[in-house]
């Protein structure tokens, strides 16, 4: 321990964290450049005040985490596209799906027995009524819903 405390300079953390950085580009998951950017802040606090290399592990390994937190917690689902236009009309029309939830004008949540276009679970409109379990049948595609039929 005593050698990487002599050893291990600061700008040591900020080429790791760089690396990391770059590494992101093989791990699309943003992962890698929360660990990065914990090791770039670590090589600054490193400049400022010397640590031990306990220590500095420990401010990476937090710093990390608290990242990683923020990330997956707040800023991930925020990112996430909701919209499904310009989505493939013919690969949902024409598919049965299953009512899990419905309200009073006809719309509700129906769900898939596979994933169509990355979701199970869409919402819809029918004219007709239909309860909960009924079986459905896709008729068109209306901005961010399906407009469907009891089957």
């Amino acid at each position: 321990m005593e050698w990487l405390d002599a050893n291990i300079q600061y700008w040591h953390w900020m080429v790791f964290g760089l690396l990391l950085v770059a590494s992101e580009v093989f791990v699309p998951s943003f992962v890698m450049l929360w660990f990065g950017a914990s090791a770039i802040a670590v090589g600054l606090i490193t400049a400022v005040v010397p640590l031990s290399i306990t220590v500095q592990l420990l401010i990476w390994g937090a710093l990390s985490a608290i990242d990683l937190f923020i990330w997956f917690r707040f800023v991930h689902p925020k990112m996430k596209s909701r919209s499904y236009s310009g989505m493939g009309r013919e690969q949902i029309v024409g598919k049965e799906a299953m009512v899990i939830d419905v309200s009073e004008r006809g719309q509700g949540h129906l769900r898939f027995s596979v994933p169509i276009l990355g979701s199970e679970e869409w919402s819809f409109r029918c004219e007709s009524a239909v309860a909960i379990g009924d079986k459905v049948v896709v008729l068109d595609v209306t901005g961010n819903s399906l407009l469907v039929r009891p089957s």
